[in-house]
């Protein structure tokens, strides 16, 4: 068996071309989306994923701006910047890039975002919405992994899905999103993790298999069955001298390995990645559309 690959780009270049289409017939009737990300220090990679997300959003036709801070910003200087970005009429969604320096109260700052903004979808009333199966805004790598199942037109109903990690990010509103009894969804979900006693017992089962645990190459071959669905999230550095920057990217599972068992596995590059971006942008035009729709009946 040789698996289909999971092209997440490409993907994600399609709804793109779909939401630009949105974003111009909003600025064509005066309402341009705007987002506001707020980096606090000097971080390389957060610093790597605000510039692609700034990039995105301005090629589709956003109004984004990058708040910039130094390291040694207090949490009620930040508290104020976030107070004003809720105030602000033209920004319409406001994401706090993680991790914060640690002298900051991550989940304060999270709260403090106006949850009709929060276009991460880590607010308690939007992860609570979440786990309802109301509408709300879900996280982005989340939404993504789902929409590329989707479009790819694997189907999760009745299917048992194996997510490894509970994150908050990822693991647990996916194991939220999986379970509700909807389309995209209707699986049966296991959740497994750092206390889980036998991991191998738990993902031999799954026909969709999901990793997110960080951990570079750590789902091998003989932890899945034939024919399973692998979506890798991953993104782990290798030192590799073969190759001229020193260093591989990959993911948190096998690859070429468990591509030969595999019926259908994303790329680490090119997979999960892609995606996360595109429903930034998916969850800032909604964003927008429920400002407007609000502004008009208001």
């Amino acid at each position: 068996m040789s698996a289909t690959i999971i092209d997440g780009k490409k993907i994600a270049e399609g709804i793109k071309h779909s939401l630009k289409e949105e974003i111009e017939n909003l600025r064509r009737r005066g309402s341009t989306p705007g987002l506001a990300v707020v980096l606090v220090g000097q971080n390389p990679a957060s610093q790597i994923y605000v510039s692609m997300k700034n990039k995105t959003a301005a090629d589709l036709g956003i109004n984004s701006r990058t708040i910039t801070l130094p390291e040694a910003t207090t949490q009620m200087e930040l508290l104020q910047i976030v107070r004003e970005l809720n105030e602000d009429r033209t920004v319409h969604a406001i994401l706090i890039q993680l991790p914060l320096p640690s002298h900051i109260d991550e989940t304060m700052m999270i709260n403090s975002i106006a949850p009709e903004k929060d276009v991460d979808g880590f607010h308690p009333i939007n992860r609570g919405k979440l786990m309802l199966g109301a509408d709300t805004f879900i996280p982005c790598t989340p939404l993504g992994i789902q929409q590329l199942l989707a479009i790819s037109q694997i189907n999760t109903d009745g299917k048992h899905v194996v997510i490894v990690g509970r994150s908050r990010i990822v693991g647990l509103p996916l194991a939220n999103m999986f379970i509700q009894k909807k389309d995209g969804a209707n699986a049966t979900v296991t959740v497994c993790h750092t206390g889980t006693g036998d991991l191998t017992h738990f993902t031999r089962q799954a026909d969709i298999l999901i990793a997110a645990i960080g951990k570079a190459e750590f789902i091998k071959a003989q932890m899945v069955k034939e024919g399973v669905v692998v979506i890798d999230v991953g993104v782990n550095r290798l030192e590799d001298s073969k190759d001229s920057k020193g260093y591989r990217i990959v993911g948190d599972v096998e690859f070429a390995a468990i591509a030969k068992k595999a019926s259908a596995i994303t790329p680490v590059p090119g997979g999960v990645g892609p995606m996360t971006i595109a429903m930034l942008i998916y969850n800032t035009v909604k964003a927008t559309k429920e400002f407007c729709a609000s502004s008009s009946t208001g």
